[in-house]
């Protein structure tokens, strides 16, 4: 074989490598518009279209998702998260504890902050959501505790220690930006 039909074959190769290849990416502080995929059940094969689950669940989570930062709905941003049968996910657990928080329901919005927890203890979001309900309740060192795990997980340079670090400076009492 010649020099190029090598070089041709070398590149072919490493394009399927790349193709079929896991796309595996851990990014702990990117914000939760994007959705968790749903729990994999085992299909039959006689079933129709698969991913239609899937899609319904992303296109319910988004919905919410503009509920809560677009139109500021947290009741019913609420209804629309728990209708997805997923608040065992860590992004819907802590958007639902969010939305209570914004009601003014703290302890509510403790519980599902816990429960994102459980179900993702790296979950950058809940950590810093939570740690502002720290801050909101008085809790400053419970909230720098949440800073501090947002640091081991993200650095320093991510949104998420950037917003809680800007409500632990200012002083108790003030409202916050987030």
């Amino acid at each position: 074989m010649n020099k190029l039909a090598i070089r041709l074959l070398t590149l072919a190769m490493l394009s399927l490598t790349l193709a079929v290849a896991p796309a595996v990416t851990a990014v702990y502080a990117a914000p939760d518009n994007d959705p968790p995929p749903p729990p994999q059940k085992k299909k039959k094969s006689s079933e129709a279209r698969p991913g239609v689950e899937q899609t319904a669940f992303a296109d319910g989570y988004r919905a919410a998702y503009a509920a809560i930062y677009d139109r500021h709905d947290y009741a019913s941003a609420i209804e629309q998260l728990k209708a997805l049968g997923r608040d065992d996910s860590a992004a819907v657990a802590n958007l639902i504890g969010y939305s209570y928080r914004k009601l003014g329901d703290y302890k509510v919005s403790q519980i599902w902050y816990e429960r994102a927890l459980k179900a993702d203890p790296s979950h950058v979001k809940t950590w810093q959501y939570y740690g502002l309900w720290q801050v909101e309740q008085g809790n400053r060192d419970q909230a720098q505790y949440h800073l501090n795990r947002i640091a081991q997980l993200t650095g320093t340079a991510s949104e998420e220690f950037r917003s809680l670090a800007a409500a632990l400076e200012k002083p108790p009492g003030t409202g916050l930006v987030y």
